[in-house]
C-alpha cells in the first residue's frame, strides 16, 4: 500500500468517545480470533457467513449443512469475517483514523445503521457484478470504504499523518489521499489484477458513503468542511479549521505565525 494514513486532526465535537468504531474494531478481531481457533472448520465458517454471489441470487445452492442463515443475511455478517492477519490489520487501521468524525457526525446508533448498511450495500455491489461467482466475500471493506467516501464529503481539508511507501511521514489533504485511494480501485479493477480482492465492493462502498453521509449527519454538521454554500453559520468553525490546516507536508515541520515573530526569536533544529 503506498500511503498508510496513521491519523487525522480533526477533533470529536459532539461525541466523548467513538464508542462504536472501538466496538467494531473489537467484534472484527475477536471473530478473527474464533476464526482461528477453528483450525480447519475455519474455511467452512467462511462458507456459511461469508457473502456468496450465486448463492445469493439463487442460481447455486448452498449444502444443507452450511446454509445455517438465509443468505441475504451474510451481506451483513460478511462484515466481520477477514482473510487474514493483514487483511483485518489494514482494515482496522483505515476505521480506526476515519471512523470516529464520521461517528462524531452523525451519533452512535446512526453510525452503526450507516455502517451496516454501506457493508451490506457493498457486498450486494459486487454480487450483482460478479453474480456467477461462487466464491465467498469476507471482509469490512466495503463498510469502511463507506466510510472513506463519508468522510471525503465531511472533511477533505483535514490533514492526515501518513506513511508513504510505508517508510516517509507526509502531512496530506484528506482529499488528495481518499482521491488517490479510490483511483487506486478503479485502477486495479481495469488493470485485470488477481488478487482475489473485490474492488466493486470497495467502488461501491465508498460512493454510497458519500451519498449516505448526506442524509445520516446532523443537519447542523456542514459539508466539504464548511465551502461555499455548505458553510456553517458560524464562520468561525471554517477560520479556526483553516489554521489547523496550514500546516507543511512534513509532520516535523511548523508554520511559525507572522505576527507572534519576533526578530529576536530563534528556533534550534
Amino acid at each position: 500500500m503506498a500511503i498508510l494514513p496513521l491519523r487525522d486532526d480533526i477533533d470529536l465535537k459532539v461525541i466523548n468517545f467513538q464508542y462504536v468504531t472501538v466496538g467494531i474494531i473489537i467484534t472484527c478481531v475477536a471473530v478473527f480470533l474464533w476464526q482461528l481457533s477453528l483450525g480447519p472448520e475455519q474455511e467452512k465458517a467462511i462458507y456459511q457467513f461469508g457473502t456468496i454471489p450465486a448463492v445469493l441470487f439463487g442460481t447455486v445452492k448452498m449444502p444443507s449443512e452450511l446454509a445455517i442463515i438465509p443468505s441475504f443475511l451474510t451481506l451483513f455478517t460478511s462484515v466481520f469475517f477477514h482473510g487474514g492477519w493483514m487483511h483485518l490489520i489494514f482494515n482496522m487501521l483505515f476505521l480506526w483514523v476515519f471512523g470516529d468524525n464520521v461517528e462524531d457526525s452523525m451519533g452512535h446508533l446512526k453510525y452503526l445503521l450507516f455502517f451496516l448498511v454501506c457493508g451490506a450495500l457493498a457486498a450486494l455491489t459486487h454480487a450483482i457484478l460478479e453474480s456467477g461467482s461462487t466464491t465467498p466475500l469476507i471482509g469490512a471493506s466495503g463498510a469502511i470504504s463507506g466510510v472513506l467516501g463519508a468522510y471525503l464529503v465531511l472533511h477533505p481539508k483535514a490533514r492526515l499523518l501518513v506513511l508513504f511507501m510505508n517508510i516517509i511521514p507526509l502531512r496530506l489533504p484528506a482529499a488528495v489521499v481518499l482521491i488517490g485511494w479510490i483511483g487506486l480501485q478503479f485502477w486495479s479493477l481495469s488493470s485485470g489484477d488477481k488478487s482475489n480482492t473485490a474492488w466493486w465492493a470497495h467502488i461501491g462502498g465508498f460512493a454510497l458513503g458519500m451519498i449516505l453521509i448526506v442524509f445520516f449527519r446532523r443537519k447542523s454538521v456542514p459539508l466539504f468542511d464548511g465551502i461555499g454554500r455548505y458553510k456553517p453559520a458560524d464562520l468561525s468553525f471554517v477560520e479556526s479549521a483553516e489554521l489547523k490546516h496550514q500546516k507543511s507536508i512534513f509532520p516535523n515541520t511548523v508554520r511559525i505565525d507572522p505576527k507572534s515573530y519576533k526578530p529576536d526569536d530563534t528556533r534550534n533544529s
